[in-house]
């Protein structure tokens, strides 16, 4: 058997963490109320308010919503205030941003509650590239978490990992 191949990543005590594990599944949808400004600047609230009455809400049923303004306008907050009232029976979780902030707002969530007590004294390789949207803040909120217990945190892949934090002993 000395041709036998031996896994050193699987026996080396390493555990990989994949934040993409923590993706909180379900429709994303974004709301830029640049497409109620008239002349591109301007927010009427008559206008606005008939929007908000016709508009087809059940699009964001059980949805994740990003609502933000991608235009430089000056947007009053009650427009906002408007939105969150109008998606309320409709949308699973409404925030203020774009897409990236709606992201991070749901990962600082699942960070926030995340049981890490088996993380507790472990070497960890926070896994990077992958297919889903994880936003950076993602990164520095679970290496936040993390240091406090964590022997060690590396990013990257087994075979190629850039070392983050290592405990002094």
């Amino acid at each position: 058997m000395d041709n036998e191949i031996i896994n050193k990543v699987a026996n080396s005590g390493l555990i990989n963490l994949d934040l993409e594990d923590y993706y909180v599944k379900g429709p994303r949808k974004v709301i830029d109320i640049k497409d109620q400004l008239f002349m591109g600047m301007i927010l009427k609230e008559k206008d606005f308010r008939e929007w908000i009455k016709t508009h087809d809400w059940t699009q964001y049923n059980g949805a994740m919503v990003a609502v933000h303004c991608s235009e430089d306008a000056i947007i009053p907050v009650w427009s906002y205030m408007l939105l969150a009232a109008a998606l309320e029976p409709h949308a699973k979780r409404v925030v203020f941003g774009d897409l990236e902030d709606l992201e991070t707002e749901l990962y600082k969530e699942v960070i926030d509650n995340l049981d890490v007590s088996e993380f507790d004294d472990q070497r960890l390789i926070i896994k990077g590239c992958g297919n889903l949207p994880v936003p950076r803040a993602a990164f520095l909120m679970l290496t936040r978490k993390l240091q406090p217990i964590a022997k060690s945190i590396m990013y990257g892949e087994a075979c190629s990992t850039v070392p983050i934090y290592k405990r002094n002993n």
